[in-house]
């Protein structure tokens, strides 16, 4: 920009439909969006890759856009496709053809692999490669008007067999698919490769920085040769940048399709996925993800983020937004034997302890009472400071309470603690008298019973991959407990008209979002975070 070379920065944002964005997309979403924020004047176009039809659904091209605009940015102008441009590409064809600097290869898919070489070995030239033009151009055209089946003829580049370099051993260009496209329905029966159609699609844009990452550094020679053999107007740069990688994730879409066809996961949008549709609906913020792609960065090596960052930025986030709120997740009840039958108080407690601008809400003090059963043991240790028999603890809000007797079924198990309040310490500890343990609590007489969904990593090893090699499938990795489904919880009754997607803190418990199958009579909360890293404590101890 200083000197003059580009008077717009333009960038672009190219998803293949054909699956739900990931974590790893978001960083190319922030890094191509972003910096057509930071430069006045400057654009990031969204343009889909549909070159591959028999994978494309118009499921994945409206999920695309929604995550986009989830995550906080807007494209300029219309949505492209590279569809758009379908038309252009064949007239680039055309011309290669007619330079002698493409050709039509008569050689299957599995021949033209064999013939391609290795890194060591050069590769061996199709027996059409001296094809005359003429012959070619005959060909192409009868290609495109669908007179061949699948895997008759493609479009080859004439570059050199005998490159250093895999890509530029007369890669394909064109290639025959008999199926209908979701944007051109049955007009072609030819499409272009990634790698041809994406170098052009740039340059008729206009744009100047392509962006991708590390795994098409190798393709740069192809993305330029085919722009300076055209001699096209407009000629981006290609910058790769390393992807990101996080420990117990898969971010293949492959991989990802494969967890919902095998029904390992509920669908694209199962909380536990590394879908961005997945992790809103288990409740990550935009805000989170976007601060967790800025502490990344943007390098050229590779490395492997460890997904605790992530889950520290989303709990930083809704530390900042998530309003408090009682729920009782493994509920033991307590009975306040001097509080009045009849009597239900209301109190006002604040949303958030830092934030009054946050508000207040009344909760329902009563009689009956639930509790968490961890938070009592009836011989406690040196150091509980929750309840135990004979001694005081304080419920968060309220009032100092002391439990008097253990109530057991036959079995032994408990089922009831009988206590008395002390009516002089709502809000308060009486000068002189101390009581360390403070629990949270939800009434018997109001709260209502929800469904409680506890996420855990979906892998239960950092690197599902990692034995591939060795056959051993990434399957074998997927953790049993990933999930863990309560069904006997209680919340308070401020959150009945809780709207799918709200982000509260359970105090003392973690961040939870009310899912979207939850309604007023069957409210279903998961859980997005913990309130500490679990996490590192148990593998620290192990």
């Amino acid at each position: 920009m200083k000197t003059g070379k580009h008077q717009k920065i333009i960038t672009r944002f190219p998803p293949e439909p054909n699956g739900f964005l990931h974590v790893g997309h978001a960083k190319a979403i922030c890094l191509n969006f972003g910096i057509a924020q930071d430069y006045a004047g400057a654009e990031c176009n969204l343009r889909f890759d549909d070159t591959n039809p028999y994978k494309e659904d118009p499921i994945y091209f409206q999920a695309i856009k929604k995550d986009i605009e989830w995550l906080g940015f807007k494209w300029s102008g219309e949505i492209k496709h590279a569809s758009d441009y379908f038309e252009q590409l064949y007239a680039y064809g055309v011309q290669l053809i007619k330079m002698d600097k493409a050709y039509v290869c008569s050689l299957t898919g599995e021949q033209i692999r064999e013939h391609r070489g290795t890194l060591t070995e050069a590769g061996k030239a199709s027996p059409d490669r001296n094809r005359p033009s003429a012959e070619s151009l005959a060909l192409f055209e009868r290609m495109r008007t669908g007179e061949f089946p699948d895997g008759s003829y493609t479009l080859r580049v004439k570059i050199d067999m005998n490159s250093g370099n895999i890509n530029l051993r007369d890669p394909v260009i064109f290639r025959i698919l008999r199926t209908s496209h979701p944007m051109t329905g049955d007009k072609w029966f030819i499409y272009p490769m990634y790698d041809y159609a994406h170098c052009l699609s740039d340059a008729l844009e206009g744009i100047t920085h392509s962006l991708c990452t590390l795994e098409f550094e190798d393709h740069r020679p192809l993305y330029d040769w085919i722009l300076e053999t055209l001699q096209t107007p407009k000629h981006p740069r290609q910058i790769e940048f390393a992807r990101l990688n996080l420990n117990y994730t898969i971010t293949s879409k492959r991989k990802l399709r494969e967890l919902v066809e095998n029904k390992h996961v509920e669908g694209w949008d199962d909380p536990r996925m590394a879908t961005l549709s997945g992790m809103r609906r288990r409740g990550y913020t935009a805000e989170g993800i976007r601060d967790f792609c800025t502490r990344v960065g943007v390098t050229k090596k590779d490395t492997v983020i460890d997904i605790g960052m992530l889950e520290e930025c989303v709990r930083n986030d809704l530390n900042e937004r998530a309003t408090r709120v009682f729920c009782v997740l493994d509920p033991i009840k307590i009975v306040l034997e001097n509080f009045p039958a009849e009597k239900c108080e209301d109190l006002t407690v604040p949303n958030h302890p830092q934030k009054p601008e946050l508000g207040a809400r009344t909760v329902s003090f009563s009689r009956e009472l639930y509790i968490e059963r961890e938070d009592f043991l009836e011989a406690a240790p040196k150091g509980f400071f929750r309840l135990t028999t004979g001694a005081e603890v304080r419920l968060r809000f309220a009032y100092v309470i002391r439990c008097e007797k253990v109530i057991k079924d036959a079995a032994g198990q408990i089922t009831e603690l009988r206590c008395t309040y002390d009516p002089a310490t709502l809000g308060k500890n009486p000068e002189g008298r101390k009581v360390k343990g403070v629990i949270h609590w939800v009434s018997a007489l109001t709260g209502l019973n929800c469904t409680v969904r506890l996420y855990d990593r979906l892998f239960n090893v950092p690197d599902p991959t990692a034995k591939e090699k060795e056959g051993v499938s990434y399957l074998s990795f997927v953790n049993p407990d990933s999930i863990q489904v309560n069904q006997k919880s209680v919340v308070e009754a401020s959150l009945k008209g809780a709207a799918p997607g709200a982000h509260f803190q359970f105090e003392r418990v973690g961040y939870f979002t009310v899912d979207r199958t939850s309604h007023a009579d069957a409210l279903v909360f998961n859980r997005s975070v913990s309130l500490k890293d679990t996490w590192a404590k148990v593998q620290a101890k192990e």
